[in-house]
């Protein structure tokens, strides 16, 4: 799969054009994720993203990036008149391959975008109630990749950039409880050049 999206995003850039814009900065932001679940009721917790970004073209551009990021989830059960909770939140390296539009002027730019994201976990911290782990024994048996889209708008102010988007879990985090990680996320970036 890897190979296929950088394949893909090679043809796009080649065919961009020579002449295209190319650009690249820093961005960091806020985000909000939820582990939707088919079992347990669920709620947001915060996270952070920070990373480096470059987008080559001019109206229609690509856009990669590479950022570290803090998700996960809450989650509360009742089912059988004993209360569960459990909280999860990982470290994870997010590289999203994005294809946009962009249009306005040089110094106030607006732009929508969408793109596959594949996302790495590189660490996992978990809190369950004592009585969790023996009721959904398989709860934290989280896979270590998963791939989703996401999808926003943005503007640009001369060197400064602002996205918010949204992205959407294309494959599950935990196959055993159709847990599927969402969030909206909300970035200020700067360009160098």
């Amino acid at each position: 799969m890897k190979k296929y999206l950088l394949s893909a995003a090679l043809l796009i850039a080649v065919c961009i054009s020579a002449q295209a814009q190319f650009s690249v900065g820093i961005k960091g932001g806020v985000n909000f994720s939820q582990i939707n679940s088919d079992n347990f009721n669920h709620s947001s917790v915060a996270g952070y993203q920070a990373g480096v970004f470059a987008r080559v073209g001019s109206g229609l551009y690509l856009q990669p990036e590479v950022y570290l990021s803090s998700t996960g989830g809450k989650f509360e059960s009742n089912s059988t008149g004993i209360d569960y909770t459990a909280n999860v939140k990982f470290t994870n390296l997010n590289v999203p391959l994005l294809l946009g539009h962009s249009f306005g002027s040089k110094d106030l730019n607006f732009r929508i975008m969408a793109g596959p994201i594949y996302t790495y976990v590189l660490s996992k911290n978990e809190s369950f109630s004592n009585n969790f782990e023996a009721a959904f024994q398989d709860f934290g048996k989280y896979n270590n990749s998963t791939l989703g889209i996401q999808a926003g708008g943005g503007v640009d102010i001369g060197p400064i950039t602002a996205d918010l988007r949204y992205e959407g879990g294309l494959t599950k985090i935990n196959d055993n409880f159709g847990q599927r990680q969402n969030l909206w996320a909300l970035s200020v970036g700067f360009k160098f050049f």
